[in-house]
């Protein structure tokens, strides 16, 4: 580009910059909650952000002066940078005004510095972007929740202005397109008919990953064993011994309902199921069905029956052991801590120990996820659930990468649509699209007793099969492990449930996210782990105590387990015992199951 294409390069700039807000408002009207009547649902929930942005302007409007200061602000820095640019043209190098931050992947392409043009594009928008957030950042007497919900929307919206989300602004798809001659963009379309074909009406799943790479039971998965029980809402896994001896007590695995099992067995040399058995488990592990219309009227507490009670009962004939070890990752951590409650309100105790991955028991911190969580969108999304039975995971799924939406949504929308690229084989990501269906009953249970009302921590606040329980009567051991890094389940809000249950209770922190921290095998040697044997009530002060570890926290929950008893050395036992006959063979065919099979 030249000088003389300077003016025009920029109002082209702003020109597609609303064309695009314009369609990306559409978008998110229809994506936010799927219209599916003729009444929309997705007004009411609109309503709701419009109502925050109303209380943000009356705030600014409360303390004019900080708005003005921001607004002048704003126009220095453009000013300056319109005269830093002149300057380049004269052939200067002044210092930018402003930089993209360093985990900023959108402006790697050197064209984006040395290119005068491109580089004004990029610092204006940056400059502009800020000024946004600052200006709700800025704004006094907000509600959390307010600040929350404007944040994440305003968000949204710039983050979808990013020049590189442009065809003739982004450096790389413009030689992309004189290089082919424009099939890049020909095959982008293409691209996007098959994501739209495979997309949950009124969003877009954009594809994260060659699907084609992956298929669960050949390369994902693969941990042998047998389905030894199954019923509506789960099978029942047990996996093969790698041990001529294993401990006596057994270990049921409860993942969460929302995502399929098998992100804790997703390759050998990651598989957290096969280091369980490795050391010399008897591993049983739940995969959950994916939901059709069929099971709408299934609850939180049919899940509870048929989901780990049955699944104690089952293990209890495979194995003649009375009593066994649990673990939960996430909402089924959420379900475990429910069922043992339950089951020390019926006088019941087969399970010993209880272990909790990235567990939200209080649920006052719910992290990023708290925008979706008011009673205008709850009750859109029942009327939405009410028609089709279920709430479709792909929808979930999109909700989700738009916490995460450069890295999650914007970055393929790119790849897919304006290089024409296909996304690189990556087994998470395939884990990540392959998404479940919940029931409409159980959801909006989960929704309103515990993120809404966060029922769950108060004591005989829920009911479960007729039964009020009370977390703080749980009196057998657990062991909470959160990772630092996780918006979804922040871990002081996952602290504030160790604190509560009524046993010798110990909390461990992980480095990284909600996943990566989780799926840390030893030999990775990565992210490490914070550990404190007390147990203060305050996060902060457990971890100013807090003591840093090399290694994965694997390592001392093991160390942990070893000490709760029921550990002694048996023969190993094989899975489809008379007893407990086999189904078919491990993965199963629940997970199997994807939601094109099962939708409406």
């Amino acid at each position: 580009m030249t000088k003389e294409n300077f003016e025009v390069a920029v109002g082209d700039f702003y020109e597609m910059s609303g064309r695009l807000a314009e369609q990306y408002g559409l978008f998110w009207e229809k994506a936010v909650v799927q219209p599916t009547s003729g009444e929309d649902p997705a007004a009411s929930v609109l309503s709701d952000f419009s109502a925050a942005l109303q209380e943000v302007g009356s705030a600014m409007l409360d303390n004019p002066n900080k708005l003005i200061a921001d607004q002048m602000d704003l126009m220095k820095q453009q000013q300056e940078l319109y005269q830093n640019t002149v300057l380049r043209f004269l052939g200067q190098t002044p210092d930018p005004i402003i930089k993209p931050d360093p985990s900023d992947r959108r402006f790697k392409n050197e064209e984006w510095e040395e290119n005068p043009v491109f580089d004004y594009i990029k610092q204006l928008y940056l400059i502009q972007g800020n000024f946004l957030m600052k200006m709700i950042t800025d704004t006094d007497g907000l509600s959390d929740q307010t600040r929350q919900k404007v944040e994440y929307f305003v968000r949204q919206y710039i983050n979808a202005l990013a020049p590189t989300n442009f065809p003739t602004l982004n450096p790389a798809v413009i030689r992309k397109t004189l290089e082919t001659g424009g099939s890049n963009l020909a095959t982008g379309m293409d691209h996007l008919m098959e994501d739209m074909e495979g997309s949950v009406k009124g969003s877009l799943n954009i594809a994260m990953t060659d699907t084609s790479a992956f298929q669960v039971g050949r390369n994902i998965a693969v941990t042998p064993g047998k389905v030894v029980f199954q019923n509506d809402v789960m099978q029942l896994i047990q996996y093969t011994p790698s041990t001529d001896k294993v401990f006596k007590r057994p270990l049921l695995v409860i993942p969460p309902f929302i995502n399929k099992y098998y992100i804790l067995d997703l390759r050998e040399d990651n598989s957290f199921l096969k280091w369980l058995v490795d050391q010399g488990h008897t591993v049983f592990c739940i995969s959950w069905v994916n939901a059709g219309p069929e099971l709408r009227d299934k609850g939180f507490d049919d899940f509870m029956l048929e989901g780990p009670i049955a699944a104690v009962d089952a293990i209890q004939k495979a194995t003649g052991e009375k009593e066994v070890n649990a673990i939960g990752y996430c909402v089924g951590g959420t379900l475990l801590a429910a069922t043992m409650a339950y089951l020390k309100k019926k006088r019941k105790a087969p399970i010993k120990s209880i272990t909790f991955l990235n567990t939200l028991l209080d649920f006052s911190e719910p992290g990023e996820i708290g925008v979706f969580i008011n009673e205008t969108a709850i009750s859109a999304l029942e009327r939405q659930m009410d028609l089709v039975g279920y709430y479709d995971g792909r929808q979930m799924a999109f909700s989700f990468s738009t916490l995460r939406e450069n890295d999650l949504f914007w970055s393929f929308f790119v790849n897919n649509y304006l290089m024409g690229e296909r996304p690189a084989a990556f087994d998470l990501l395939y884990w990540n699209t392959d998404s479940t269906n919940l029931p409409a009953a159980m959801h909006s249970f989960y929704l309103r007793n515990m993120y809404l009302y966060n029922k769950l921590i108060e004591p005989n606040g829920i009911t479960l099969a007729g039964v009020p329980i009370d977390l703080s009567k749980i009196s057998a051991p657990s062991y909470f492990i959160s990772c630092a890094q996780d918006h979804i389940a922040l871990w002081k809000g996952t602290y504030k449930g160790a604190t509560v249950l009524g046993g010798q209770n110990r909390f461990v922190l992980g480095g990284s996210g909600h996943i990566a921290g989780i799926v840390n095998p030893p030999q990775k040697k990565k992210y490490g782990y914070w550990t404190n044997d007390a147990l203060p009530g305050d996060a902060d002060e457990w971890y100013q105590g807090a003591s840093h570890n090399e290694g994965s926290w694997w390592v001392d929950w093991q160390e942990w387990i070893l000490k709760q008893g029921g550990m002694e050395e048996v023969d190993a036992r094989q899975p489809g015992s008379d007893a407990l006959p086999a189904i078919e063979d491990a993965p199963g065919s629940y997970v199997q199951r994807r939601i094109a099979k099962v939708a409406k």
